[in-house]
């Protein structure tokens, strides 16, 4: 059996890091209810939350965030279609972070009692799944090694990176180019500047012909050099076939 539209990215990422089974398809398929929609600044998850279900982002991006007391905020993973925004919900119960869409995006619940049955049924299954939640632990110590370590070219050269790879692992991009919704005020709450300092970063980066981020599109003239910029050694991101 072929997999769902609706799961297609989520496929093509576990794929790439182990086998699926038809089986295996069928039961991440049966496991989402209804789609929603969900504008942009629509919020999908509120600190103090207790979910019933995890989430599924199916199209658009989304970011999960935490506030400060003054009411500032911070972005501390960015989410792309085929990512799971709240997997870890199953067993935290009341979230301790938001997420909040950054454009219009569609997401589909799989609810926790649906999730249990699987960890049940399908083990392998429930390991890549597992993994889902390890590789994202890594990607926020990785945020946190940029912010503390790198300065603001290099930090935007590794997020444009980071970003670029996930979504081709999903299979949503290839030749270096991808849709990014993101503002300059959303990448500032990534990476801890200014929206007038995360322009002129880009226009830095585009003058050196290594990145342009225009009109929602992003494009990576010179990916190597950008790579070096930005200090990015993907293997955090767990993309490669490695059976678990």
């Amino acid at each position: 059996m072929s997999s769902s539209p609706t799961i297609t990215p989520l496929v093509h990422k576990l794929a790439r890091r182990d086998a699926l089974s038809s089986a295996e398809r069928d039961a991440l398929a049966t496991l989402l209810g209804p789609e929603r929609h969900v504008p942009a600044g629509g919020l999908l998850v509120e600190p103090g939350d207790r979910p019933s279900f995890s989430t599924l982002l199916i199209s658009g991006f989304c970011a999960r965030y935490s506030l400060t007391v003054d009411g500032g905020r911070q972005l501390t993973e960015v989410n792309v279609p085929g990512d799971f925004i709240d997997l870890h919900s199953l067993l935290m119960r009341q979230m301790d972070h938001g997420v909040v869409a950054l454009g219009d995006c569609v997401v589909a619940p799989a609810p926790h009692a649906d999730l249990r049955r699987l960890t049940e049924n399908h083990p392998h299954l429930t390991r890549l799944l597992w993994l889902e939640t390890v590789v994202d632990g890594a990607i926020h110590r990785q945020w946190l090694v940029t912010m503390g370590q790198q300065n603001a070219a290099s930090r935007l050269a590794h997020l444009a990176c980071e970003l670029y790879c996930r979504l081709e692992g999903a299979g949503l991009a290839r030749d270096h180019q991808f849709s990014n919704p993101m503002t300059q005020a959303d990448l500032g709450d990534v990476l801890g500047l200014t929206p007038v300092h995360v322009n002129r970063v880009l226009a830095d980066l585009r003058q050196q012909g290594l990145l342009e981020w225009k009109s929602g599109v992003v494009t990576i003239p010179d990916w190597d050099s950008l790579v070096k910029l930005g200090q990015f050694d993907p293997a955090y991101l767990r993309l490669q076939s490695d059976p678990v």
